[in-house]
């Protein structure tokens, strides 16, 4: 989980304050970021000239954005992960065969982050997109992680993210989602039925590695057309194959 730091550094946290907060739209103004922030308008000024110096912040007119540098950043940090190497095919195709929205995402600080996603032929548009991060305990993705962490880890996890409602489907009591992290790990797949968006149902599978989880993939599809199925055997069975492959090609490309 998060660690404190032992002597956090005011000025770095404010930077941080600023990215995080021009990461939220397109463009700030001076004025925008100064209502936004516990900073004087002339520290903010300050800190946004040196992060255009070195290339992290565009100025366009009187609007301050994050520029594509983090795009480098990340694309490098992402490239680094095995999951994303080996698993970028295995999602596309599997978009291809089931013709829905397919996604790759591992855990990182008790949150899911989507490191790949591929659009099928009738694919839904979602709010998730690469680097997005979601809290674990109500999306599918999500729970086929949680299932295969220790108790302990689980239990940590929600001491600090919680489980907050977003549906009326969203379990929000502990031992209720323990109780659903048993059944996935026994029947081998994860499900959300509505329980993050109403009209959305997803199904994920975990990617294990000798009994350490990597990450999950996931389908996602409206309820009409894949939850009121009641979960098609060929469909989870494909979700559940995917997941396996991959974990077999990281393990055997890797050594």
């Amino acid at each position: 989980m998060k660690e404190k730091a032992n002597h956090p550094v005011r000025t770095s946290e404010k930077t941080l304050a600023l990215i995080e907060t021009l990461d939220t739209a397109d463009g700030f103004r001076l004025t925008e970021l100064d209502e936004r922030l516990e900073m004087s308008k002339s520290g903010i000024h300050n800190h946004l000239s040196t992060l255009r110096e070195h290339g992290y912040v565009e100025k366009n007119g009187d609007e301050y954005s994050l520029s594509l540098k983090f795009l480098s950043l990340g694309g490098h940090v992402r490239s680094r992960s095995p999951l994303y190497r080996h698993g970028r095919s295995k999602i596309d195709q599997l978009a291809s065969d089931t013709g829905m929205l397919a996604n790759l995402a591992t855990e990182e600080g008790g949150r899911a982050v989507y490191l790949y996603q591929s659009r099928g032929s009738y694919a839904v548009s979602l709010d998730t997109h690469v680097g997005y991060r979601l809290r674990l305990h109500n999306i599918g993705i999500g729970k086929a992680i949680l299932a295969h962490l220790s108790r302990e880890r689980v239990e940590a996890i929600i001491d600090e993210w919680g489980l907050p409602k977003a549906t009326e489907n969203t379990i929000t009591e502990r031992e209720e989602l323990f109780a659903e992290l048993q059944q996935i790990r026994e029947r081998g797949y994860a499900t959300d039925n509505e329980e993050r968006t109403e009209g959305l149902t997803c199904i994920g599978a975990p990617v294990q590695l000798d009994g350490e989880i990597l990450g999950a993939i996931s389908i996602s599809a409206p309820t009409k057309r894949l939850g009121n199925a009641g979960f098609d055997d060929d469909i989870t069975a494909e979700v559940e194959s995917t997941a396996h492959e991959l974990a077999l090609d990281i393990k055997y490309a890797e050594e």
